[in-house]
């Protein structure tokens, strides 16, 4: 009697037991689709297709870490203004400039913007007011060891119907790869060299991964490399090969000979001077040694002075 009546009670909890695991199941499914949005950031809607967009990444350009440059140009027919939504690694810690311009190429203005976080992305919000827009971000780099990576994933945030990848290859770097391929290569007017390829068009919500490999000694940036600070010599001064010994003097002891001749010339010149200040004047013939009035003939006196003539 005892197990027909208890039997059932266990009976009883295990069913409610098992229906309350299946219900915390349930929930967190449901529940889960919103845990990997707050994680890794929903992408944006609603932004405006592009006619171009750029991707420049320069590694160890002016700090240890990766400046991301994006530079979009408006479709045409997009009407302006035009709100935008983009988000960026939040590594990064958010933009480190957001501008637009009128023309491809021209003066950027500083452009008001709105910056939220949310999981593996900060999100910012802006008006572009002409078809051109610009923005820049840094991410860390680790430069503690030769062998070095960096890797940046396009989130998809707009449509592009040409997308360029250009990367800048850092100053005293070798081995440089790039995922994907970028087959064109040119030299800047700084002296660094870049990659560059079209990728062609790209729609939203597919994003686009970019890796790059290169090895690298020494934590110098570029800049530093390139233009080196007041007072310390480039480096392509340590390869000018010095003079010869014994063929030329020193500069300061060839300033200091010219001082010294300099100094000779003064003094002779002086002494000639005071030579001719010195010498008597020539008299002519007949005249008084006193005063130089001229002899009368027959006369032992000057008649001017007085003094007797020789």
């Amino acid at each position: 009697m005892f197990d027909e009546i208890t039997q059932p009670r266990v009976d009883a909890r295990g069913a409610g037991a098992g229906l309350a695991l299946r219900l915390a199941i349930a929930l967190a499914l449901l529940l889960l689709p919103a845990s990997v949005v707050a994680q890794t950031g929903s992408a944006p809607k609603g932004n405006p297709r592009l006619a171009s967009l750029r991707i420049e990444i320069w590694p160890e350009y002016d700090r240890p870490a990766a400046l991301v440059i994006l530079k979009g140009a408006l479709a045409e027919g997009v009407k302006l203004p035009a709100a935008i939504a983009l988000r960026l690694p939040v590594a990064s810690g958010g933009p480190a400039a957001v501008a637009f311009s009128a023309t491809a190429g021209g003066d950027l203005l500083n452009l008001d913007h709105e910056r939220a976080s949310a999981g593996e992305f900060v999100t910012i919000r802006f008006d572009v007011l002409e078809r051109f827009f610009h923005v820049e971000f840094y991410e860390p780099i680790s430069t503690t060891v030769p062998a070095r990576s960096y890797r940046y994933a396009w989130p998809g945030d707009l449509a592009a119907e040409r997308v360029t990848v250009v990367v800048q290859e850092p100053a005293g770097a070798s081995g440089l790869s790039v995922e994907p391929n970028l087959e064109l290569a040119s030299t800047g007017q700084e002296g660094l060299r870049y990659r560059a390829a079209e990728l062609g068009a790209r729609e939203a919500g597919k994003p686009l991964p970019i890796v790059i490999h290169y090895t690298k000694l020494g934590m110098r940036p570029s800049v530093e490399i390139m233009k080196p600070k007041a007072g310390e010599a480039p480096a392509a001064a340590a390869s000018t090969p010095p003079a010869a010994s014994g063929t030329s003097l020193p500069g300061w002891v060839l300033a200091l000979l010219a001082v010294a001749l300099l100094a000779v010339g003064a003094s002779l010149t002086l002494f000639g001077r005071r030579r001719r200040a010195s010498r008597p004047a020539t008299l002519p013939h007949g005249a008084c040694t006193q005063c130089g009035a001229p002899r009368t003939p027959g006369g032992r006196f000057c008649g001017k002075c007085g003094a007797k003539l020789a």
